[in-house]
């Protein structure tokens, strides 16, 4: 169990840790100096079932509530301290709104120097305390009268703290590891280390990890658990990590050491924002903030998505746009203040850390914001499912799970392609492919004289927002269940049809065997036009419409095939990448016999088409049925 203090400035929080621990968390010269905490101090203690009771102990002076937030990130239990010769000052007021904020609702409170004050003083600033406790996560929480000095009621208070540890719930190991640093130095012989508290997942000497923001990648060459030399560190605990691959000065406290799939930095994410009962003022749009999120502190500013104004006790779905990249995952607490860092104003809770910058106030993106603020994983992603399309490779790493699988329901669809994983729900997918009839309906009656709109361009027509994988298997879809036919690279219904007239078709049929002479290099337009006497604009508008009829494919502008000699050239692409796992222009020409320029222009038409993505110099197959019905015809 992590113990963190909290409290007023030389109320004794430093003295009672010692008093606990026999530890004196005040390393600093200054600290010794001037009789107060200004850094991070820290405490261990054996426990008895072989763990470790830890102590983050914090400063008290509001000049130093930044660090105070550094070290509350990950804390399980409070320790509340308050002098009873001063009782409950504005710090201790400040601590408080803090953790309520910060969602931390196990704890104790220590009145200390109760050696100095008579009873009816103690009982006064007890009544006062509680008062100030009510309204609060921590209400109802045990208090013990000590005096650090004098050792009372010390020893009452280490066994509570020793029996909540026993009885405490370990921390869960699931999901990736993530440690927020708030400690990097550099030991003689050793190397970097970096210290902090472990939010999620486990680690291992060796593991390679990566450091967020920055993305740099470093491997575990050591590690100490609460103290102690340890293999392996999990969530709960807090760790010194002996890290190789990085300099000290290249990790700061704000920083996350986390395992490589959860390097995912933001500026930009959603959250639901409470403005604290005792913030100044309301909040308005676009007001400049700190940002506390882990042990990092940025400057950000607060679009508000709900309204215009935040009132005092009142919360609001909202985006924090910060100054520079930090690491944040769904669920993560956070703690604003004012543009002075004089007083705390509210905080809240990351629901999507990769918010849009456009469109973050439509219905659609406000009802998604409400889903995820559903705790439980199940109806929240079916409450997503039911609003569109989801990621599942992206929330499952914002959500820091390993997968989402156990949490679809059964009639969900699926769509795996490539690194990219989508989700819908059976209603949704249903209601997909209805539009996508309805829509190439449409399309059909405003150009009947077209077979139909190529993949690509279906897609930029009809469903702009939908994944190039998701469209793919929704056609698929379509086609599987007759709804929907392709000839070559054109998409549509298959009741319709398209027909020349008694004049293009007789020319059709007069420049047919022209193309069919040297399939492989067939004639240009202008050769067709002259050969056959007509006007080229006339033969370029008879060419262009037996390509949206699907009976020629133009490679380049005025260049066309015919589409079995497109199917012998996809054939031979197909035969490249199950030989080499891709196709090479140079390749390409010496298997088709074309020349080098006319390879080219066939490689980049099958990109257009969506047949083969290009991928640096190499084309990968994209989709291997397009051309089959050419080729079965040819």
């Amino acid at each position: 169990m992590i113990v963190g203090t909290a409290g007023h400035v030389d109320h004794g929080k430093t003295t009672l840790v010692h008093a606990l621990t026999g530890v004196d968390t005040d390393r600093l010269k200054e600290e010794k100096a001037r009789g107060i905490s200004i850094e991070l101090g820290y405490a261990y203690q054996p426990l008895a079932d072989g763990g470790a009771l830890g102590f983050v102990d914090v400063p008290g002076h509001e000049r130093f509530i930044h660090t105070m937030l550094a070290g509350a990130a990950g804390i399980d239990f409070v320790l509340l301290v308050v002098a009873v010769d001063d009782g409950v000052m504005p710090q201790t007021r400040e601590h408080l709104d803090i953790l309520h904020l910060l969602g931390i609702t196990r704890g104790a409170v220590a009145l200390t120097k109760t050696d100095r004050v008579d009873e009816a003083r103690v009982t006064a600033v007890e009544r006062d305390l509680q008062r100030w406790l009510t309204d609060t996560a921590l209400a109802g929480m045990p208090v013990f009268q000590v005096s650090a000095t004098a050792g009372q009621g010390v020893d009452a208070l280490r066994r509570y703290l020793h029996e909540t540890a026993q009885v405490m719930q370990p921390a869960g190991v699931g999901g990736g590891f993530r440690l927020a640093v708030d400690r990097s130095f550099s030991l003689k012989g050793i190397g970097t280390v970096v210290t902090g508290t472990v939010f999620a997942g486990r680690v291992e000497v060796g593991d390679e990890l990566r450091v967020t923001p920055s993305g740099q990648t470093v491997r575990l060459r050591g590690l100490h658990v609460m103290n102690q030399p340890a293999p392996v560190g999990h969530a709960g605990q807090r760790c010194a990590l002996n890290l190789h691959g990085v300099g000290k000065e290249e990790i700061a406290r704000g920083d996350w050491i986390v395992a490589p799939r959860l390097h995912v930095p933001t500026a930009r994410f959603d959250v639901r924002l409470t403005l604290a009962p005792q913030a100044p003022a309301a909040l308005v749009h676009w007001t400049p903030v700190h940002l506390h999120l882990g042990a990092a502190h940025v400057m950000a500013r607060v679009a508000l998505l709900e309204g215009e104004r935040l009132a005092p006790g009142e919360s609001m779905l909202a985006q924090l746009v910060t100054d520079r990249p930090l690491g944040a995952l769904h669920g993560d607490r956070f703690i604003v203040r004012d543009a002075d860092a004089r007083r705390t104003l509210g905080g809240g809770t990351v629901l999507d850390p990769d918010a849009p910058a456009r469109k973050r106030k439509t219905p659609l993106r406000l009802a998604e914001l409400a889903a995820l603020e559903t705790r439980d994983p199940a109806p929240c992603l079916a409450q997503l499912l039911d609003l569109g399309g989801v990621d599942l490779q992206k929330r499952a790493v914002h959500w820091n799970r390993d997968d989402l699988a156990e949490f679809l329901p059964a009639d969900s669809t699926r769509v795996h392609a490539g690194h990219e994983d989508w989700a819908f729900s059976g209603a949704h997918w249903t209601s997909l492919k209805d539009k996508f009839s309805a829509d190439l309906g449409g399309f059909h009656e405003r150009f009947p004289d077209e077979q139909g709109p190529e993949a690509a361009r279906a897609r930029r027509m009809f469903f702009p927002k939908l994944p190039a994988p998701a469209f793919a298997a929704l056609a698929e879809a379509l086609m599987a269940d007759g709804g929907l036919q392709r000839s070559g690279p054109w998409l549509h219904l298959p009741t319709h049809t398209v027909a020349l007239n008694r004049d293009d078709e007789a020319l059709w049929q007069r420049i047919l065997p022209w193309l069919a002479e040297s399939p492989l290099d067939p004639p240009w337009m202008r050769d067709l036009a002259r050969r056959a006497g007509r006007d080229e604009a006339v033969m370029r508008r008879l060419l262009q419409k037996l390509a949206s009829q699907g009976r020629l494919y133009q490679v380049v502008r005025d260049l066309f095939y015919l589409p079995e000699t497109l199917a012998r050239l996809a054939a031979v692409v197909r035969e490249l990448e199950q030989l080499t796992g891709e196709t090479r222009a140079a390749e390409f020409r010496d298997r088709t016999g074309l020349g080098r320029k006319r390879a080219i222009q066939v490689l980049e038409f099958f990109d257009r088409v969506g047949f083969t993505r290009r991928v640096r110099e190499t084309h990968r197959l994209r989709n291997p049925d397009m051309f089959r019905r050419e080729e079965h015809a040819a």
